[in-house]
């Protein structure tokens, strides 16, 4: 059986805002896009809102009252998965954050078996760390920050062969052919918590290393004589993600690397929490302010905003244009992924997976994965 939307507004592909407008799915994926669709089937009247592609979070930890790097369990996973669901994030990257070799192993299996069951939404895994630069260790454990050897690494890729999907990386602390050999494994390398010249990271970028983290975030920064991370990441055409809550970088910020940045920028969460959880892991602290997360000396430590939350707030209080901010939570990250042919677009051929924002307010009112709908009222 298919379904009938109608009635709703969307961005084609030349950004233009298309209004009264009805598409025919089928099978989880987009038929037909037109003006008036007549079928005797299942309809859906969206009064008015925008359709745009369901939100992918490619760095995310926790959710309302789970976190995975803590409780490294299917259902600790499954139910961070369900909480971003309710807020129209339809797949997402759990990351697991610097720990030990065994719990990033215990990690790899957990998400290979939560895919095996065939179980939604879960795209793979995004390690961030263990190997990063302990200058720029932000809210992670200096106990288990180290240098990769090539036993340790092999082991890990061999044992997340086909699950690990992006790697959070110091470049500095690995050899050229440990970066080649991740490369190698269809990975994502994307540098972050890292303390280098920009010079350093311009002969990087030509190694395969094609995304940054967090953006402006625990990195080495931008000053005039040395623009570092920040201006290597600025100056050059490589992805980057980008926590937009108002804490981790200034408004001003966000706007000046979506000017330099357009179309490989794209929003992550971070999130810790998107609840109101406090947590102690491994002696390490996160500590809930209101919109952010703190270690006890008060330094950043992870969100506390969904994409959902990214995205209002870059329309809104950044004043990115809307049909970019969609690009930025699903296309551009799916891009990244190698999966844009399928995902991230509101066109015929490609996945169902949408959420209807209300006009006045942006309100979510309905959200489809696959062309099943989920839920709807959430505000």
């Amino acid at each position: 059986m298919g379904m009938v939307l109608k009635n709703f507004a969307y961005y084609n592909e030349q950004d233009e805002l298309i209004t009264q407008h009805a598409l025919y799915l089928q099978d989880g994926v987009i038929k037909e896009l037109s003006p008036e669709i007549s079928t005797d089937e299942t309809s859906i009247d969206l009064r008015g809102a925008y359709l745009v592609p369901a939100f992918v979070d490619l760095q995310v930890n926790g959710g309302i009252k789970v976190y995975f790097s803590h409780t490294i369990t299917e259902q600790v996973l499954e139910q961070m998965y369900i909480d971003h669901l309710q807020v129209g994030t339809v797949n997402i990257l759990p990351t697991l954050v610097t720990t030990s070799l065994e719990n990033i192993l215990k990690a790899v299996e957990v998400v290979k078996t939560y895919i095996s069951k065939g179980k939604p939404g879960v795209l793979g895994l995004h390690l961030e760390g263990p190997f990063l630069n302990i200058e720029k260790k932000g809210a992670h454990n200096p106990k288990y920050i180290r240098k990769p050897t090539d036993e340790e690494l092999k082991t890990i890729l061999d044992a997340g062969e086909g699950v690990i999907k992006m790697m959070t990386v110091a470049p500095e602390q690995f050899t050229d052919d440990q970066l080649f050999l991740i490369q190698d494994r269809g990975i994502v390398i994307s540098a972050g918590h890292s303390n280098s010249t920009a010079a350093f990271y311009k002969t990087i970028f030509d190694k395969g290393v094609n995304c940054i983290t967090h953006l402006y975030n625990a990195m080495s920064p931008f000053m005039g004589r040395e623009p570092g991370l920040v201006g290597a990441t600025l100056d050059s055409d490589v992805y980057a993600g980008i926590i937009v809550d108002g804490f981790h970088c200034d408004d001003t910020a966000v706007r000046l690397a979506y000017r330099l940045k357009k179309g490989k920028l794209f929003l992550v969460s971070d999130a810790t929490f998107i609840g109101e959880e406090d947590l102690e892991m491994d002696g390490i602290q996160f500590i809930h302010k209101p919109g952010r997360y703190v270690n006890a000396e008060g330094n950043l430590a992870g969100s506390n905003i969904s994409m959902y939350d990214a995205v209002r707030h870059s329309i809104n209080k950044v004043g990115i244009p809307a049909y970019d901010v969609f690009k930025m939570a699903a296309e551009i990250p799916f891009q990244l992924l190698g999966l844009a042919d399928k995902h991230g677009k509101v066109k015929t051929g490609y996945f169902a997976d949408l959420v209807a924002l209300s006009k006045d307010g942006l309100s979510i009112t309905h959200i489809f994965r696959r062309g099943e709908e989920i839920t709807k009222g959430v505000s």
